[in-house]
């Protein structure tokens, strides 16, 4: 099968690429380096030209108020580059709970990507995934003073993004789903606590101090980014700092 793997370039995308290429398809990456422009609509006819599926890994490039605009026109543009070039299966990453956080911009943007796709023309499937353990470094510097980090206690079900190219690349080889697939890591913490861990391990000596006021994930209510019923990613954290 052919993949065009639009954001094939970056931390998922290219480890999907890898995959598919590995399974004796051909998966070809594409993004802004190689001429394309979701927003623009540039390339992206050629781009998806003889392509059995389409795997849209891109991603917007702020998280406020402006990434809903960056998905509805970047997923107008490609279904119907899709449709034009008779793809027969579109695939998305999304978040785990995404539509239990309207409070977050990025995922109420995130949502509206899977609204769009779930309408369009194309037959489809979405990858829903918890928190990604590459970005606990990016999550630890938001809310770090002096010798300390203030981390809110939400519970937080990190998986490895090779876990999660993983389960993309299957599901894009697959039938579509026309729905949605939850997809986590094996252990449920709390993000204080993996905020702990992650310095110990480090040798960070900064302390974690448990503030539900702290960052982003403080507006989340309950334990609706993790999924206890998800397919369940091998990495445990402990292996994947190590």
């Amino acid at each position: 099968m052919k993949f065009a793997v639009i954001g094939g370039t970056g931390l998922i995308g290219s480890q999907v690429v890898k995959n598919l290429n590995a399974a004796g398809h051909e998966a070809v990456p594409h993004s802004q380096t190689t001429g394309i422009d979701v927003i623009s609509g540039q390339g992206l006819g050629e781009a998806v030209a003889g392509a059995d599926v389409i795997v849209n890994l891109t991603n917007s490039p702020t998280f406020d108020e402006a990434s809903p605009a960056f998905f509805q026109t970047s997923m107008d543009n490609l279904l119907a580059a899709a449709q034009k070039g008779g793809v027969g299966h579109f695939v998305i990453l999304s978040i785990v709970g995404a539509d239990q956080v309207p409070e977050l911009d990025y995922y109420r943007a995130k949502v509206l990507q899977e609204d769009i796709l779930a309408a369009g023309p194309v037959p489809y499937s979405i990858v829903r995934a918890t928190q990604f353990m590459e970005f606990m470094d990016a999550v630890l510097s938001w809310t770090a003073d002096g010798d300390t980090v203030r981390l809110p206690a939400t519970p937080i079900q990190p998986i490895a993004s090779k876990d999660v190219a993983d389960a993309v690349a299957e599901v894009a080889a697959g039938t579509p789903l026309g729905g949605i697939r939850n997809i986590a890591g094996p252990e449920v913490f709390s993000l204080d606590e993996l905020g702990r861990i992650t310095l110990t391990h480090k040798g960070d000596g900064r302390t974690v101090v448990t503030d539900p006021t702290a960052g982003m994930f403080a507006v989340v209510k309950g334990d609706v980014l993790t999924d206890k019923d998800a397919h369940l990613a091998p990495t445990r954290y402990v292996d994947w700092l190590s």
